[in-house]
């Protein structure tokens, strides 16, 4: 029998207030939240801010809320490592794009959303992570070699700039080797299926959307939803912000 989601994280049984703005301390940006949101990361300059609605309701007491949150309410804090790893991955990427602040705030809005799908559908963090953060490295290269930013010249590129990123941070070998097969794939989804692509992939679908299908209608982006994402949280997250799906069960 499948598990019926709690009815505290069930978008369904929330009121209006339950997702609201927050400005970003450090720079003023409006920032979505969710009730149940610990903390998000700006998409605008990349700093953490803490929710100060934070309302985990039942989570703050359940012995099952670990599992169901994707952390644990009572010990909100990221790990530190991990955290010391996303602020060199994110200097390693602004370093790269230099002034294109529209490739920054692309990669730090992926980051954004995966580590909100990831929270759900699980994964390896520090490859999850990494490869939000660089998957779109290539476009340079592309653009530099033949004026252009089409997924198949960030795919050729992108794996081997990322390589020598993640090498000089000290990274893993196992660890570069996913992420650049992840970043090889992320426009084709041809020759990797593995939990932390498919989080990637529905990540990067997350913040593409609005921008790359402005027209269509509710029911159009829900149908586009439906076919192209690969992880269960990451759809529902989709039909409720993009397409106005109040129950995407």
């Amino acid at each position: 029998m499948a598990q019926t989601m709690c009815p505290g994280q069930d978008t369904a049984f929330w009121k209006p207030g339950d997702i609201f703005e927050v400005k970003c301390g450090n720079c003023g940006y409006e920032m979505e939240f969710f009730k149940d949101d610990a903390q998000r990361r700006c998409k605008n300059c990349g700093q953490r801010v803490a929710n100060p609605k934070l309302n985990l309701g039942c989570a703050q007491w359940c012995e099952h809320a670990a599992k169901c949150l994707g952390y644990d309410p009572k010990a909100q804090k990221a790990d530190a490592g991990q955290e010391s790893l996303v602020e060199r991955l994110l200097a390693a990427m602004r370093g790269h794009f230099g002034n294109d602040q529209r490739r920054i705030a692309h990669a730090l809005a992926v980051l954004d959303a995966a580590e909100r799908i990831m929270a759900q559908a699980g994964g390896e963090p520090k490859v999850i992570l990494a490869a939000a953060i660089l998957h779109d490295v290539g476009v340079t290269e592309g653009e530099r070699l033949h004026g252009s930013n089409a997924g198949r010249y960030q795919e050729k590129y992108g794996p081997a700039i990322a390589e020598r990123l993640m090498k000089e941070l000290g990274l893993d070998e196992n660890t570069r080797d996913h992420v650049g097969r992840i970043i090889a794939n992320h426009h084709s989804a041809k020759d990797i299926d593995t939990p932390e692509f498919r989080v990637v992939w529905d990540a990067d679908w997350l913040v593409n959307i609005p921008e790359e299908y402005p027209d269509k209608t509710p029911e159009e982006l829900a149908a586009l939803i439906n076919k192209v994402f690969k992880t269960d949280p990451g759809r529902k997250l989709a039909l409720t912000t993009l397409a106005g799906v109040a129950d995407p069960s």
